[in-house]
């Protein structure tokens, strides 16, 4: 059995989460507090991997039943598209706050790089899951 899978005793069935994710997403926001970075966009690159709690079925091939990759894709450029963003934090807690909106979603993981930043990258990455 692979490493993290378990079986219920109750159904033998494995137990656990999928994972839907979107990587290396780049665009170009609005971001920054400093007066160099209003009225003006950077390179942001999104990472984002969503746990979510298994399907009860194969959900019958039926793309709207399901949490996929375009979901995470339209949220963003949704919440990017409002306009300027002064911190990196603020807009990471508001993907994952899209995605934890979803009721499969058990944990999500958000990463923000400001690719114009400095030489490499810069940001945050941030976990977050369900209360309760």
């Amino acid at each position: 059995m692979a490493e993290g899978l378990q079986r219920s005793p109750a159904t033998g069935r494995a137990t656990g989460y999928d994972r839907v994710f979107v990587h290396d997403l780049v665009l170009d926001c609005e971001i920054g507090v400093y007066t160099n970075e209003k009225g003006v966009t950077q390179r942001v690159r999104f990472s984002v991997d969503v746990d979510l709690t298994p399907a009860a079925s194969a959900l019958d091939h039926n793309i709207e039943r399901t949490f996929d990759y375009d979901l995470i894709i339209k949220g963003i450029k949704g919440i990017v598209a409002h306009g300027h963003i002064s911190l990196v934090e603020t807009l990471a807690e508001d993907v994952a706050a899209l995605c934890l909106a979803h009721p499969r979603t058990a944990t999500v993981t958000v990463r923000i790089e400001k690719l114009d930043k400095e030489p490499g990258a810069v940001g945050v990455e941030i976990r977050r899951g369900r209360e309760g």
